[in-house]
């Protein structure tokens, strides 16, 4: 089986609609693949529609955006939690009410500069999407600015930026415990992505596990293959889930769609695990 488990739809940072994006699983030969939105489950109902159209297993899911007290960056992947839990609600939508304001503000701080608006920005969301540095991104492809996404995140919208501007998430500690107490499958996203910026500490992913984590994404072109090592021992040692997935954005990256993917046992586990809602499998 082709399992494909952390992808996006234009409901957060990717390009296509999740109806789009399933067909773009099915073309690409996936028997499952998870819907993975930051902070969003906006997506599900037309992802679920398209699924069975297209005999595409489908997992409900979610990226969170998490940040320790010292300030690294922590994804965590989350599947078949109850989008309506009032807990995890409430957080995520703190977030992506911050997220929002972060990128109104890092979009005045960029129109000193460059001949950019947030109508310019606007365009490139999907309405009701998270907004994120991505669609900033977009919008300075668009202007002849910089040359695609890459460019864009390594020179202008790095957090070493003048623009630069944070926001507000959730500890990650906080977001397992919030998963789990929402039926949820927490599984920590590309943890060793030191090109993307700091990489937490061993004693972060303890406080994590200890708090009920449950996965680890080891297979993912962020992972350097000798992290991946120490990952999987990791897993080994603490009995965790060892996943692989592609982080597909669609136009937004070069992932492609499969380019790592979930062993069937491990989609087992997970969905024995999670009883906040239930995946569709043809």
């Amino acid at each position: 089986m082709m399992i494909d488990l952390h992808a996006h739809s234009n409901v957060s940072d990717g390009t296509q609609a999740p109806a789009d994006l399933v067909g773009a699983a099915a073309v690409a030969r996936l028997d499952v693949l998870a819907l993975t939105d930051h902070d969003s489950t906006d997506g599900w109902a037309q992802g679920l529609a398209a699924a069975r159209q297209q005999g595409v297993g489908l997992v409900p899911g979610m990226e969170i955006s998490c940040k320790t007290s010292r300030g690294i960056s922590v994804h965590l992947l989350c599947y078949l939690h109850d989008p309506a839990h009032p807990g995890l609600l409430e957080e995520i939508t703190k977030a992506k009410d911050a997220r929002l304001t972060r990128a109104e503000r890092m979009v005045e701080r960029l129109a000193e500069d460059y001949p950019l608006n947030w109508d310019d920005v606007s365009a490139h969301v999907a309405p009701g999407a998270t907004v994120g540095r991505p669609h900033i991104a977009d919008a300075l492809v668009a202007a002849g600015i910089v040359s695609d996404r890459n460019e864009a995140f390594t020179s202008i919208l790095t957090s070493h930026s003048r623009y630069f501007v944070s926001h507000y998430a959730p500890d990650p500690v906080l977001a397992v415990e919030l998963v789990r107490a929402a039926g949820g499958v927490p599984v920590f996203a590309h943890p060793m992505a030191s090109a993307r910026g700091r990489v937490v500490a061993p004693e972060i992913f303890h406080d994590m596990i200890d708090a009920g984590l449950l996965g680890l994404e080891v297979d993912h072109r962020d992972n350097p293959p000798e992290n991946r090592i120490w990952l999987r021992e990791l897993a080994l040692r603490e009995g965790l889930l060892v996943t692989g997935s592609s982080d597909y954005h669609g136009a937004g990256k070069p992932n492609l769609l499969g380019e790592n993917t979930t062993a069937p046992e491990m989609l087992e586990r997970i969905i024995a695990a999670g009883t906040g809602s239930r995946p569709y499998l043809p």
